[in-house]
């Protein structure tokens, strides 16, 4: 791992500077603040201890990479096989546990009366990291700072870049910048069922590649690049071939995110500006934006961000029966949600972020309130408003931890539609074959525009 990764975000120390100069650098914490990583707080940033009721324990290092069996098909087993709900959140019941659920959750029980429910289980504190992502992270701790307005960021190695976050931009930078594996490539599958559930899959072949993990890595070439995006339809055949190429920036005000799309059917590659923000999601049926991928991505300019404390809530977690093997994706899509009798809910901390759009910006989402878990640093739910402050959408990210790589990752991910009774599910793999390759090897000539047209041949 090259220490230096992304230390300036490709800005040479002048621009840094100026830069600085022009927004303010946003000071990391004490190295007596950074010492609490570890001892009180995990080396991640979160609350070791547990609650004073008993119902979310300590952490105490996370799943051993061997705590259940590994399918040849690369998935994991369920570590908690015997597990059962200790109850379950209704429609009829919600009032009593409506401190530890979102508004959005609520707002689902209500449109769903008679399906959408919560199975609460025992609470486990599953995820870890490798030790070089902790080492990672104690760094972050004393030397990243927010520069340009918090826009982008200085000093930053390898993932989490404030592991005790001071305000509620810094939390959504740890989001951005979690730990997901290193360099992956995936097949998966996605769906977005019509109100009576009937649906069609669109499946796709997803690379993310980060830049230090490259056989060709330069720091000169690379620097302000975190990672390269590639997504290959596979099916339908109406849109097999087509490819979406994203180079994400670091700073993506000062290097706008840059993205290409290949047309099978035409041949031809052009720039995709509306890849970003609330540009329309690939085969989305216009219920996702770009920045709803991996519950959010891109840029976070066009808001403000209210760090409105922490909280302990039920959100989606450990769901290994969801992303059993097992299940055809007819078990899970059903009409309105997912199956809720797949899933599980525990009761974690989480961060709680307000993000308000800016006067005179323009976005699809004019509020949006995020629910962190602290223990990955990955969004559970978010809560999204329109214009007029009415509850519109609803993200849900069903969290698993893949304990044999030491790697927190979505299952899935939901996004319900409260006003159109539709809905998207993203991320599915229980049908695929070895859908996950993780410390995937690639050199950036395989990410330029001109490389597309031989991605995407059918």
């Amino acid at each position: 791992m090259n220490k230096n990764r992304f230390k300036t975000g490709a800005l040479t120390l002048s621009l840094l500077a100026s830069a600085v100069l022009a927004s303010g650098a946003m000071a990391a914490v004490s190295e007596s603040e950074a010492a609490k990583l570890g001892s009180s707080l995990t080396p991640m940033g979160a609350e070791k201890a547990g609650n004073a009721a008993g119902t979310i324990p300590a952490w105490t290092g996370g799943l051993a990479a061997d705590a259940a069996a590994v399918g040849e098909d690369g998935f994991v087993s369920d570590p908690y096989p015997n597990d059962k709900p200790k109850f379950t959140i209704t429609a009829q019941n919600f009032e009593q546990y409506k401190d530890n659920l979102s508004p959005g959750q609520i707002a689902m029980l209500k449109r769903y009366p008679d399906t959408y429910h919560l199975p609460v289980f025992e609470t486990h504190r599953s995820a870890a990291v490798p030790q070089r992502i902790y080492d990672a992270a104690q760094k972050n701790a004393t030397q990243t700072k927010l520069v340009r307005g918090g826009n982008g960021l200085e000093s930053f190695d390898t993932a989490v870049a404030f592991p005790i976050p001071q305000d509620g931009l810094e939390v959504i930078w740890n989001h951005i910048t979690r730990y997901r594996g290193g360099s992956a490539r995936r097949t998966v599958a996605q769906a977005t069922p019509q109100v009576n559930g009937s649906y069609s899959l669109v499946k796709f072949v997803d690379e993310v590649v980060y830049t230090d993990t490259l056989t060709d890595y330069n720091a000169e070439k690379h620097g302000n690049v975190l990672f390269y995006f590639k997504q290959q339809v596979t099916e339908p055949s109406r849109l097999a071939g087509n490819v979406l190429l994203v180079h994400e920036t670091l700073d993506q005000v000062k290097e706008p995110r840059m993205a290409w799309i290949y047309n099978a059917g035409q041949r031809r590659v052009r720039r995709a500006p509306q890849v970003a923000y609330d540009g329309p999601g690939t085969a989305s049926d216009g219920l996702r934006t770009s920045d709803n991928l991996d519950m959010f991505n891109g840029a976070p300019d066009r808001y403000d961000w209210k760090l409105v404390g922490k909280k302990e809530m039920y959100i989606p977690y450990n769901a290994y029966r969801l992303d059993s093997p097992q299940l055809k994706y007819d078990d899970i899509i059903k009409a309105g949600h997912i199956n809720q009798d797949l899933t599980r809910y525990e009761l974690h901390r989480v961060w709680e972020v307000e993000a308000t759009l800016k006067p005179g910006e323009r976005h699809i989402y004019a509020k949006r309130t995020f629910f962190i878990d602290e223990d990955t640093w990955q969004a559970a739910v978010i809560d999204h408003y329109d214009g007029r402050d009415t509850l519109w959408r609803v993200a849900e990210a069903h969290a698993e931890y893949i304990y044999n790589d030491q790697v927190p990752l979505y299952a899935m991910e939901t996004l319900y539609d409260l006003v159109s009774g539709r809905y998207l599910v993203m991320g599915m793999k229980n049908e695929e074959k070895n859908p996950y390759v993780y410390n995937y090897k690639a050199n950036s000539n395989q990410y330029t525009p001109a490389a597309l047209r031989n991605s995407g041949v059918r």
